[in-house]
């Protein structure tokens, strides 16, 4: 039985993925053609403005929407330089100060400018910040940049969580790691000799539901992000994997093998009570909500070999959903629930794929037949997935049309799972 297989058994598809617990250096290994020419000044030579503009220089990369603009040579006026700007291609134009205020404070204000309309003003704002909040200022101005030229929210300023598992010749450490969308200032939320699996996000991202094995069996915790505090939700003997929230924040959907085969159970985290969803013999597993809470796709063997398929929450009713390919696994809609993304095999590739809510054509996505569970960004421009290249595992991110490539790389440890969060306020 090969690997992928049986940790599809266990409810729990594990990833063979190497990262360190610190920081990742972004590589775009294929952008888009026709990425969007924006110009970016600096920000000022004071240190919180050359690190400004590169944290939001690597960000609007890190989109793969945009191709930066170097500066070109400029006099003094604004409007007259825009001549410049747009000779030199940029369609909009960047341009901000950081100033200092004192006691490790600081001022920003920037502009967004329409190069080709002689400077013309998109948009302009300004903020005070302290300077430990200066990644998290620069993410958000990027997450402003990113709307107004695209009119899509940018996913700058959410997390991805992920297991890193670090092997050592006495004993292997299992941890829990949160870190910003690009892999910068990863936390390790917990840590444990034995393994920890399957994280997902609560719908407001205060929380993480996972699987632990720390008392030698399987149980289903939630944890708050910002103060750790756990709570226990499942300890029944066999399987306890694969918690998913309701968008509402209010039930939680776990696969448990307590009265036999593995199915899929809701349970109220207000009171504790829980409905069974599937039923039967057949392995049952991977639930994912829809976004608006009405379905939840899962995978099920019922049809001979792991297939997607929809369970309507109203009705009861299931059907099936994929039928390109000889597996399909770890679906889930992307936010406007037009398409799904998942695990794809075909011939024996282990490919990242996405399906088309009307035509049921599956289009792989990546194609190094080593890739393993998609978690797609809330904006649903971008998703994240675990990968291998020889012995070397990495963190990879992939456009949703397949036009955008990167890799997060890493050297120690194996990081495994990743999930992409919720919008964070």
């Amino acid at each position: 039985m090969n690997c992928y297989k049986l940790k599809w058994l266990l409810s729990a598809t594990l990833l063979c993925l190497a990262a360190n617990v610190g920081a990742v250096n972004l590589e775009l290994t294929q952008g888009v053609n026709k990425a969007l020419p924006i110009g970016l000044d600096s920000f000022g030579q004071e240190p919180a403005g050359v690190q400004l503009t590169k944290i939001i220089a690597d960000d609007l990369r890190f989109s793969g929407q945009f191709n930066i603009i170097p500066i070109p040579a400029l006099g003094v006026d604004r409007l007259a330089n825009m001549s410049s700007w747009t000779a030199a291609g940029a369609d909009t134009v960047l341009t901000g100060r950081v100033v200092g205020i004192g006691q490790n404070r600081y001022e920003v204000k920037f502009e967004l400018l329409d190069a080709p309309a002689h400077g013309r003003l998109l948009l302009s704002k300004s903020y005070q910040f302290g300077g430990s909040d200066l990644r998290t200022l620069a993410h958000h101005i990027s997450d402003e940049i990113y709307y107004q030229i695209t009119g899509v929210r940018g996913i700058f300023s959410t997390r991805i969580a992920y297991i890193v598992v670090n092997r050592q010749a006495s004993r292997t450490e299992h941890s829990l790691i949160i870190a910003e969308a690009d892999g910068f200032n990863p936390r390790q939320l917990l840590i444990s000799s034995e393994p920890i699996m399957s994280p997902s996000w609560s719908a407001d991202g205060k929380r993480l539901a996972y699987v632990s094995f720390e008392k030698k069996r399987a149980q289903i915790f939630t944890v708050d992000v910002a103060t750790g505090q756990r709570q226990l939700i499942t300890t029944f003997p066999g399987i306890n994997g694969a918690p998913a929230w309701s968008p509402d924040g209010k039930l939680l959907a776990v696969v448990l093998s307590k009265a036999g085969s593995p199915n899929i159970y809701t349970i109220d985290l207000s009171n504790g009570s829980m409905k069974q969803l599937t039923f039967g013999a057949e392995i049952n597993t991977e639930p994912h909500y829809a976004p608006d809470g009405q379905s939840l796709l899962f995978t099920s063997g019922r049809g001979g070999s792991p297939q997607i398929y929809r369970l309507n929450l109203a009705s009861g009713q299931v059907s099936r959903v994929t039928f390109d390919g000889n597996y399909n696994a770890r679906a889930s809609d992307t936010p406007n629930q037009k398409q799904i993304v998942l695990l794809h095999r075909d011939d024996r590739q282990f490919n990242i794929g996405v399906q088309d809510g009307n035509s049921g054509k599956i289009t792989p996505l990546t194609f190094s037949g080593m890739d393993e569970s998609p978690s797609v960004a809330p904006n649903g421009r971008l998703i994240v997935y675990a990968s291998h290249e020889g012995n070397q595992g990495y963190l990879s991110i992939v456009s949703i049309d397949g036009r955008v490539h990167m890799h997060l790389p890493a050297a120690n440890g194996d990081a495994q799972e990743p999930a992409w969060s919720p919008y964070l306020g």
